[in-house]
């Protein structure tokens, strides 16, 4: 009989494009021949509102079965912007912390009512995201059973001390990279529990459109930047954009930076800014495969699949130094630079266009990072590891 085990999680499934709820419908897929799979999640699509959109209590996805619960309360923006504000800029008590995450959701007091009531029905539960109101106080019911992969990074929210439990009780902890273990390491002085560092696979497909196509298609030139993913100022966009029009009043044949994803602000109107809006995942990796660099300015990243995924394509990547986990990356791999402002935004980007015999090495030493250290045999070795521990 199969050992049955529990992913935490506050949303999932296809609709749903989060960097670590897509590594968990991954993991958990890849599982099903195994183990008895279960998804215990919200209602929600909109990470923002936490609407119920979902309906259904039970449905079975891709081999693996999601019970969703009802999120009570909605996320009322305006109460919760003034209460996050107060949260990271004045004086509070932990009481006021719980209050903070009650607010920041999803609200689902029946999930963990379920976990109360059926936990000695999982031989493991895994909990995903240390930052939402499932695993924060769902972790609390059944620690002993628990694994934990709390995507952390070094942003405001981690230093409120009601995340020294979160961090202290898990009897197993999971990390996507080094830089992310050293840094919770230090953080919740916990580095006598048990632990690994598993990453996160990828899934380029084999088979793209051609060069030809897409550069017909969408009227681009030889030469063009990517970025991929929401285009919100939290994730440096806003920087980014700022960097990029500098660099081409100084250098006017600088390459066309295009741009994939939905757009959360405003983007200046400019032509050498092409802003595609959401495009097919074939789309998307063809445009990142025969791009000369990829751009990620986020400097809060517990992993980033977006530049695993270029490195896999043999495409190098221009990171954010201010990011451990980025630089990490490109320093491990040697398939790619990080820049501190904008002068070396502008050198990065440069220095790959003029060279590219070094770039091209670059995109060999990316892939064969990727292949070495993020296959998804060693990823659910780790995890099956952690699973049987």
């Amino acid at each position: 009989m199969k050992k049955k085990i529990a992913f935490v999680i506050q949303r999932y499934g296809l609709e749903v494009n989060g960097g670590s709820e897509l590594s968990c419908r991954l993991i958990a897929e890849r599982l099903t021949n195994d183990y008895d799979v279960e998804i215990i999640t919200s209602k929600a699509i909109d990470y923002v509102t936490w609407k119920n959109e979902y309906t259904e209590n039970i449905e079975v996805i891709n081999s693996v079965t999601v019970r969703r619960f009802s999120v009570t309360s909605p996320r009322d923006n305006i109460k919760f912007d003034k209460i996050n504000t107060r949260m990271l800029t004045q004086s509070h008590s932990i009481h006021e912390e719980y209050d903070w995450m009650e607010n920041m959701g999803p609200h689902v007091p029946d999930l963990l009512t379920h976990l109360e009531q059926h936990k000695d029905s999982y031989d493991k539960i895994i909990y995903y995201t240390y930052l939402y109101y499932p695993t924060y106080f769902g972790i609390h019911i059944a620690p002993e059973k628990s694994i934990f992969v709390p995507t952390a990074h070094d942003e405001p929210y981690i230093y409120l001390n009601m995340f020294n439990s979160e961090f202290n009780l898990p009897k197993y902890l999971l990390f996507l990279t080094q830089e992310e273990k050293h840094f919770v390491q230090k953080r919740f002085n916990n580095a006598h529990i048990q632990n690994d560092v598993i990453g996160i696979g990828v899934d380029c497909p084999d088979e793209l459109y051609s060069k030809q196509n897409i550069m017909e298609k969408y009227n681009l030139p030889e030469d063009y930047i990517i970025y991929a993913g929401r285009i919100d100022e939290s994730k440096g966009c806003k920087e980014m954009l700022n960097y990029y029009m500098q660099y081409i009043e100084n250098v006017p044949n600088a390459p066309q930076l295009v741009l994939i994803g939905k757009a959360a602000m405003d983007i200046p109107n400019n032509p050498k800014i092409r802003p595609l809006g959401f495009v097919n995942e074939k789309e998307k990796y063809s445009f990142m495969k025969y791009a000369k660099a990829l751009i990620m300015p986020s400097q809060y990243e517990s992993f980033s699949m977006v530049v695993i995924e270029s490195l896999s394509l043999e495409v190098p990547v221009v990171v954010n130094a201010k990011c451990d986990v980025l630089v990490g990356h490109c320093v491990r791999s040697n398939g790619g630079l990080y820049y501190n402002n904008v002068h070396e935004f502008a050198a990065a980007i440069e220095y790959i266009i003029r060279n590219p015999e070094v770039s091209s090495q670059m995109g060999v030493n990316g892939k064969l990072y990727v292949d070495s250290n993020y296959s998804w045999d060693v990823i659910i070795t780790k995890f099956k590891d952690a699973i049987e521990s």
